[in-house]
C-alpha cells in the first residue's frame, strides 16, 4: 500500500526533529530578564502607560510644594529643600501598586495560563516583570529629581548622594511590589487591585515625615510616623541627598526591602502556582 502525501510529510518532519539535539533549556536570569523586557514592550506600544511615571510625580512636586510650602515653610525654596527627598519616595513608592495590577490583568486574560505551558523557571514571569517595573522606578524618580533642579533643589552631595538616594527608593520599592503581587493574586479584578492597593499605600506615604517634622503632630500620630518604615526611607534619602547619610537609617531600610522580599515573594510564588 502506498504511503499518502500526507503520511510522508509527517514522517519527513519527525525525521527532522528527532535527528537534532534538544535545545538547552533557557536559565532563569535569560528567561527573568526577557519577562522584564515584555514590560518594556507594553509600554512602546502603549505610551500611556508611562502617565503614572511622569505626570504624577509632576503633580505631586509642584503642588505640594506650591500649595503647603509658604504656610508650612513660609518659603516654596526653603519648603522645597525639605519635601524634594519625600515626594521621591511618595512617587516611586506609588508606583508599586502597579505591580499588582499588572499581574491580575495577565491573570483574568489567561496570559498566564500560557505562561505556564512554556519550559521555563516557573517564576521567572514574576521576577522578570517586577525587574521591568524598575525601570518605572528609577524614571520616576529621575523625573522628580530633574524637575527639583529645574525648580531650585540643590542636593549637598550633588550628582552621587541623588542617584544613592535613587539606588535605595528603588530597592525599596521592589521589595514592597512583592505586597501588591500578593494583592493582585487575591484580587479578581485589576480595578479591584488598584483600589485595595491605593488604599494601602496612601496612609502608609500620608502619615509619614513626607511633608512635615514629626514633631510637630499629636503623639499619638507622632509614635505611628517614627515607627513607619516610609519614614525611615525619606529620611536615609534625605541623608544621603543632604550629604549626611545616617547608616542606621539605611541599614533599616535595606532590612525591610530584604525581609519584604523574603517573606512576600515565596508566597506570591506558591500563590501563583496555585492560581
Amino acid at each position: 500500500m502506498t504511503a499518502g502525501p500526507e503520511s510522508t510529510d509527517l514522517a519527513a518532519v519527525c525525521q527532522a526533529v528527532s535527528s537534532r539535539p534538544r535545545p538547552p533549556r533557557p536559565s532563569p536570569l535569560s528567561t527573568a530578564l526577557a519577562f522584564g523586557w515584555r514590560g518594556m514592550l507594553k509600554v512602546k506600544h502603549v505610551p500611556e502607560q508611562l502617565l503614572d511615571v511622569t505626570v504624577t510625580p509632576v503633580m505631586f512636586l509642584l503642588m505640594f510644594t506650591y500649595l503647603f510650602g509658604g504656610a508650612i515653610a513660609e518659603s516654596t525654596q526653603a519648603y522645597l529643600q525639605y519635601i524634594l527627598p519625600g515626594v521621591l519616595v511618595m512617587s516611586v513608592l506609588f508606583t508599586t501598586v502597579y505591580s499588582g495590577v499588572a499581574l491580575n490583568t495577565d491573570l483574568t486574560k489567561g496570559v498566564v495560563d500560557r505562561f505556564r505551558s512554556l519550559p521555563i523557571w516557573r517564576p521567572a514571569p514574576l521576577v522578570g516583570a517586577l525587574l521591568g517595573d524598575s525601570v518605572r522606578y528609577v524614571l520616576a524618580g529621575t523625573v522628580i529629581i530633574v524637575l527639583g533642579v529645574i525648580l531650585g533643589y540643590r542636593p549637598d552631595a550633588g550628582v552621587p548622594g541623588a542617584l544613592a538616594a535613587l539606588a535605595l527608593v528603588v530597592v525599596f520599592a521592589f521589595g514592597l511590589s512583592w505586597v501588591f503581587t500578593i494583592l493582585g493574586l487575591v484580587m479578581r479584578s485589576p480595578q479591584a487591585t488598584m483600589n485595595a492597593g491605593f488604599m494601602a499605600i496612601f496612609p502608609i506615604t500620608f502619615l509619614s515625615n513626607v511633608f512635615v517634622d514629626p514633631s510637630t503632630l499629636p503623639s499619638v500620630l507622632e509614635a505611628f510616623v517614627n515607627v513607619n518604615p516610609v519614614s525611615h526611607l525619606v529620611t536615609a534619602a534625605r541623608g544621603l541627598m543632604n550629604g549626611d547619610p545616617e547608616g542606621d537609617e539605611i541599614a533599616l531600610v535595606l532590612g525591610v526591602a530584604v525581609a519584604l522580599t523574603l517573606v512576600c515573594a515565596p508566597i506570591t510564588a506558591r500563590m501563583y502556582r496555585r492560581r
